[in-house]
């Protein structure tokens, strides 16, 4: 097989046809970044389920195991594994097997457990999704979850409200208690003013933060960008902190765009016109 030039990595997430979010916005993000992306879909559907009605959906689990044992056959590497939202536990117990035989050839494992935010599990999951995720989260090298998922992770109630640092380290090293080696915790606020993420690495014990202007509204996919940035930085040889902060930045910078536009929030973001820009800003040391 010829040299591989590009990192590459696998994304296993639905796609949702219109709504960016998931796979319609892991792969140009991520393929912005100088990553070859490859994907595995979990399902199809017409429109992502947040706050759209009559949605098709067309369940993809029976071709998951399939897929990845093909790649294995042919003897692809990954740099990098990448899961995102599961419909099931049983998709998450075959992404638990698709990790266990790529890491053996030392692929970066990232896990999105997109499955709740605002204190609620997404339409469909439930406890069951947050056991199955916390699998696949004791595997990762990187895990990203919001403060709804960190909670249910634990298996905490969600508490809302501004944020204290000291127990934001507390939340990112139970995470990492779980198993995973690096926690970047999204959400996170110490006022009304701004919002971003913090991040934790268990080898160093290293703990920082990143905050941008909070944007008003509530627009879908922003999750899916946000991990798919900080993938792509991590890939490029950025560290922690600085690809936390390449993701905040991007996703900010995105939201000033949609809301200028006045787009319906159920319809995701304005990153097209980022993409340039992300291009450059990975090919720089500095973020």
């Amino acid at each position: 097989m010829s040299e591989q030039l590009l990192p590459r990595a696998a994304a296993i997430n639905d796609i949702s046809g219109f709504g960016k979010c998931s796979l319609t916005v892991a792969l140009p993000v991520l393929s912005a970044c100088g990553v070859e992306t490859a994907c595995l879909p979990t399902a199809v559907l017409s429109t992502h389920t947040g706050g759209i009605k009559g949605y098709t959906f067309r369940d993809l689990t029976e071709d998951m195991r399939a897929f990845y044992q093909h790649w294995l056959a042919l003897g692809i590497h990954f740099d990098a594994l990448y899961s995102g939202y599961l419909g099931s536990v049983e998709q998450a117990d075959i992404v638990a097997e698709m990790f266990a035989a790529f890491k053996k050839q030392g692929s970066l494992l990232l896990v999105d457990p997109a499955m709740a935010d605002h204190g609620r599990y997404y339409a469909m999951l439930d406890q069951r999704m947050a056991r199955g995720q916390a699998r696949l989260c004791a595997m990762a090298d990187v895990i990203v979850p919001n403060l709804t998922e960190a909670a249910f992770l634990l298996g905490e109630e969600y508490r809302p409200g501004i944020c204290v640092e000291k127990e934001l380290r507390s939340v990112c090293e139970r995470l990492c208690a779980l198993g995973a080696k690096a926690v970047v915790l999204t959400g996170v606020h110490f006022d009304q003013e701004e919002l971003g993420a913090c991040c934790f690495d268990s080898a160093t014990g290293a703990f920082d933060v990143y905050l941008t202007p909070r944007v008003p509204g509530a627009y879908h996919g922003t999750g899916d960008v946000y991990a798919s940035v900080l993938l792509g930085g991590l890939l490029n040889g950025k560290t922690l902190p600085e690809s936390m902060a390449l993701a905040a930045d991007f996703v900010y910078e995105s939201l000033v765009r949609t809301r200028s536009q006045g787009t319906d929030e159920r319809f995701g973001v304005d990153f097209e016109h980022g993409l340039a820009l992300l291009s450059q800003r990975m090919l720089r040391r500095e973020v």
